[in-house]
């Protein structure tokens, strides 16, 4: 018996022993496969009433009121875009020589598409913010309110640069999410993110802010030559759908726009990205004012030490030295007139502290062309103080009007064709592309040559160099062009060029 006992003790005894070695060993193995140093995550497009909750005693932070408040003012956004003919692309070649010069056409329709986003109501007559990628190629936009309510909406403007856009409802007396300061965001407060995610109803999470001035580089996706980007980073559960949706403090107030999420699979997982408040203020005071944003440029080039080679950190004392270096200084810009120069640290702008490019470019697009802004930057280890009156992209500080689409934006120029030049190409009509310009939106977009006759844009015949110009000042998002290469009129061929302006 006592020998019985005895195996069975040492059989339980090892089996707890075998029990604890695989837990902490096979446990730290299932972490590390799982997590890998150098694993990318990838990032992917998500009746005002003063509250004032505040910690109890214990400490503890009351969301409801913030909650019932943002949920009435965040609205879910339906899109639809228009069947189109999209481009083949030939994985395993050239296709520009496939495409023009006998690889036949590459082109299948796309049937209609709809999308759905998330926006936030800001004021009671029924302006409307959301993400320009929720709108973004929208033929029709639909505003579905809080109580179910269906709205058409009109897009009133877009910025690819912030990935905002801005819609209008008739609708009197909605309920409207008043801005907060995003400047006085605090790493660890709570906050609420309010959207339509995954064609859910109205959804609330709470997180805290983990992080601030984040740059992520989805906004070069865009197309936009100036990206900016200074995301407020959250836990806040964030999902496709919730992208437009409202970022909100314990008070209620709006502090941000959701945009993105990092994840490897699309969905959550664990980071979201909001556009602080202090941006979606300003461009979207823009949009409603002058129809495009007023961007303000201080004409700087700077190193991030995230970015920094080794080398660089150790040259320029990046590690040593709080604020943001300036490696470049545009000729005739606000710095160089304000006495910016290369080996500069700006470290405030306005009094707020500067410590990243990021921080430096969120504070910057808070201003118009012609405000004039403070700066305090460092010269060899000595504190100097400055202004400069910032510009607009084209060097001075006056305003800048929304321009018509045309043939300029596109960087190209075209003439007529004369009835005998029509029938040698055996075509009833076109016009003739007789020279490209480098950096326009068809060399930056396309591979084209001079010579290509276009016969159709959007479906409409154009027959003259006049009516190309009327049909590109309908302001479309995309521009689906129709034509061919002389000697090649058996073949016609289609190319789409986005609308970087909308």
């Amino acid at each position: 018996m006592k020998k019985i006992f005895g195996t069975i003790l040492v059989a339980m005894i090892t089996s707890v022993a075998t029990l604890v070695f695989a837990t902490k060993y096979s446990g730290n193995s299932i972490t590390s496969s799982n997590t890998s140093l150098e694993e990318t995550p990838q990032f992917h497009y998500a009746n005002y009433a003063e509250a004032n909750p505040s910690p109890d005693g214990s400490g503890y932070t009351n969301l409801e009121a913030a909650a019932e408040i943002s949920s009435k003012a965040v609205v879910h956004i339906k899109t639809e875009m228009r069947a189109r003919n999209v481009q083949y692309r030939n994985p395993f070649g050239d296709d520009f020589f496939d495409q023009f010069f006998g690889g036949g056409n590459r082109f299948y329709q796309q049937q209609p598409q709809q999308g759905s986003g998330s926006g936030v109501i800001i004021s009671k007559d029924g302006y409307i913010v959301t993400n320009n990628h929720v709108v973004d190629g929208a033929e029709e936009v639909t505003v579905i309110l809080n109580n179910k309510k269906s709205l058409k909406a009109k897009v009133v403007g877009k910025d690819a640069s912030t990935d905002l856009a801005v819609l209008k409802v008739e609708e009197p007396n909605l309920p409207y999410l008043s801005y907060g300061n995003s400047d006085d965001v605090k790493l660890g407060q709570w906050v609420l993110a309010v959207g339509y995610p995954l064609t859910l109803e109205t959804t609330v999470t709470a997180g805290i802010v983990s992080a601030k001035y984040r740059n992520i580089g989805i906004n070069k996706n865009s197309g936009s030559n100036a990206p900016i980007e200074s995301f407020i980073q959250t836990d806040a559960a964030v999902n496709p759908g919730n992208s437009g949706g409202a970022l909100v403090n314990a008070k209620g107030e709006l502090i941000g726009i959701n945009s993105a999420i990092a994840s490897p699979t699309g969905s959550y997982a664990g980071y979201s990205f909001a556009i602080p408040s202090n941006i979606v203020k300003k461009v979207v005071a823009d949009m409603m004012t002058y129809g495009n944003v007023q961007r303000a440029y201080l004409g700087v080039g700077y190193i991030n030490m995230k970015d920094a080679t080794p080398e660089q950190v150790s040259a320029y004392q990046l590690d040593k030295v709080d604020g943001v270096y300036v490696n470049q200084v545009i000729e005739e810009s606000s710095a160089e007139k304000a006495g910016i120069k290369v080996g500069d640290f700006i470290t405030k702008i306005e009094n707020k502290e500067i410590k990243t490019g990021p921080q430096m470019l969120e504070k910057i697009a808070q201003y118009r062309p012609g405000d004039e802004i403070n700066i305090e930057y460092l010269r060899n280890g000595n504190k100097y103080n400055t202004s400069a009156k910032l510009k607009n992209i084209s060097g001075n500080t006056g305003i800048v009007k929304k321009m018509p689409f045309s043939t300029e934006k596109l960087g190209i120029k075209v003439k007529d064709l004369t009835k005998e030049e029509l029938a040698g190409l055996r075509v009833k009509n076109g016009v003739i592309i007789t020279n490209i310009t480098p950096g326009g939106l068809i060399a930056s977009q396309v591979r084209l040559r001079k010579s290509f006759v276009i016969v159709q844009v959007n479906g409409q015949a154009v027959k003259s160099t006049n009516d190309l110009d009327r049909i590109l000042a309908s302001d479309e998002d995309e521009y689906e062009f129709t034509g061919f290469y002389p000697g090649y009129s058996t073949m016609l061929n289609m190319f789409t060029i986005k609308n970087e302006s909308n």
